[in-house]
């Protein structure tokens, strides 16, 4: 009798263990109520993923709800991924590392763009022809973007630091503006802006160096990929599609960038002609040109000698989530 309850006892627990056990997996691979994904200017794909509803239609069985935010820059996509107000944000390359050295835990998982997205620029009749001629001017700039990181590259590159010229601390669009009105005498450009500025006020791109643009990347929140690791997988694989569409239908998207942007088409084209999108896994290639950007500000001093910089970036790249492709 001892033996036959035993072994009844020892099935119900069995069985009790195994329902929980698949309950557990189930809850782990459950799709969150809500993603938070953001769209950007600067990222084109980002604007075919929204508006051909890739992520609604991956998620539509689940019932996930994606919600949609704008980033106007890589700073405020960084302070959104920081405060929880978005879990996947779009970012340059060498914005990530420092959001991460700056205590941003983030992961990069995904390339969107490899492009040459900014320039130092300066109004035509400014007499500014080179970098050394900033010396003493006044420079529009976006803290922690890829135009600020390039700026300070610039400025060190030619002997010269922060304190030699005036940062005006303004957004993208208002530091465009600020050129146009003559508020100030340059300005570290970002496009489909800078290419408005060429081709509307005839602003001219004084200093260029394509190899100083670090790659686009799209972040996601460390926490939200910990929870949620097959939710990422299916994100980015949304990601891809968006990307192959775009490389596939170049007029289709420029027809998009004009919509969104609300950009004519020769400012699109001009952005679309520096914007390579035949990347998507994340992995080496990005890890070191993100490793050049982070020595080079710690040789201008913005980032602390202590810093280990690799360390940094490989913490920040998670090539896992979407494995190369043939």
């Amino acid at each position: 009798m001892t033996v036959s309850l035993t072994r009844r006892a020892f099935t119900a627990l069995a069985t009790i263990a195994a329902a929980t056990s698949v309950a557990g997996v189930s809850c782990l691979a459950a799709s969150p109520a809500e993603i938070r994904v953001d769209w950007a200017t600067y990222s084109p794909v980002s604007i075919v993923l929204k508006d051909k509803k890739f992520l609604e239609e991956e998620f539509a069985k689940d019932g996930t709800t994606i919600r949609w935010v704008q980033s106007a820059g890589s700073n405020k996509a960084l302070e959104f991924l920081s405060a929880g107000s978005l879990d996947f944000g779009s970012t340059a390359g060498a914005a990530a590392l420092i959001g991460r050295i700056n205590g941003n835990p983030i992961k990069a998982v995904y390339v969107y763009s490899r492009p040459e997205w900014t320039a130092l620029v300066t109004r035509k009749d400014s007499g500014i022809t080179q970098v050394s001629d900033l010396k003493g001017k006044s420079v529009a700039v976006t803290r922690g973007t890829d135009p600020h990181i390039f700026l300070i590259r610039a400025l060190a590159a030619n002997g010269l630091t922060d304190k030699d010229v005036r940062f005006i601390l303004l957004q993208h669009a208002d530091g465009r503006l600020a050129l146009t009105r003559g508020d100030v005498d340059a300005w570290a450009g970002l496009d489909p802006l800078m290419a408005s500025a060429e081709l509307d006020d005839g602003a001219v791109l004084f200093f260029r160096d394509p190899a100083a643009n670090s790659w686009g990347v799209l972040n996601v929140r460390e926490a939200f990929a910990r929870e949620n690791p097959e939710t990422v997988k299916r994100v980015l694989a949304a990601y891809e599609k968006a990307r192959k569409w775009a490389v596939d239908n170049p007029k289709e998207l420029a027809v998009l960038l004009e919509g969104a942007t609300k950009l004519p088409a020769p400012v699109i084209a001009r952005q679309l002609s520096r914007t390579e999108l035949t990347y998507g896994p994340i992995g080496d290639a990005q890890k070191q040109t993100i490793i050049a950007s982070g020595r080079a500000l710690q040789e201008a001093g913005v980032v602390a000698a202590n810093v280990d910089v690799p360390a940094t970036a490989d913490v920040l790249i998670d090539s896992r989530h979407l494995p190369p492709g043939p």
